[in-house]
């Protein structure tokens, strides 16, 4: 009888497995944003800097480092990644303050969009002629 040899091999890279050499240094929360929105997108640094125009080398710099951009660059990575501007600088999530009547009108109409037109526009009416009434006796004052 003659023997049999198997060999199990575990495969060379897994999906799993981290790409590249391991960073000397953390990311900036920019850099953070920047990876989470490319590796959303299914993209490699790669494939991101050809559609800026840039080298991967670049690229890689603006997730590792903290850099300096010019606005229109911001724009179009936003562009390029579908994120917004907002988004990559960390701004998306801080709420402005608005006065209180502003932002109860706003949730008002909001609210009132989701009416029938006919509804709506009965609604839009009265606003409309509340609004020249104003206007109105602003000029005469």
């Amino acid at each position: 009888m003659q023997a049999l040899s198997v060999f199990i091999q575990t495969p060379v890279y897994t999906p799993g497995m981290a790409a590249g050499r391991p960073a000397k240094s953390e990311r900036s929360a920019f850099g953070e944003r920047l990876v989470a929105a490319r590796q959303q997108l299914g993209l490699s640094q790669i494939e991101v800097a050809e559609k800026l125009g840039i080298t991967q080398q670049t690229y890689a710099g603006w997730e590792r480092r903290t850099t300096a951009l010019r606005p229109e660059s911001i724009a179009q990575l936003a562009s390029v990644l579908t994120v917004s501007v907002e988004h990559l600088l960390g701004q998306e999530n801080q709420v402005k303050r608005n006065g209180g009547p502003i932002g109860k009108a706003r949730q008002v109409f909001e609210a009132v969009s989701q009416l029938p037109r006919h509804q709506q526009q009965r609604i839009l009416g009265v606003v409309e002629d509340m609004l020249s009434a104003y206007r109105f006796s602003q000029k005469s004052a």
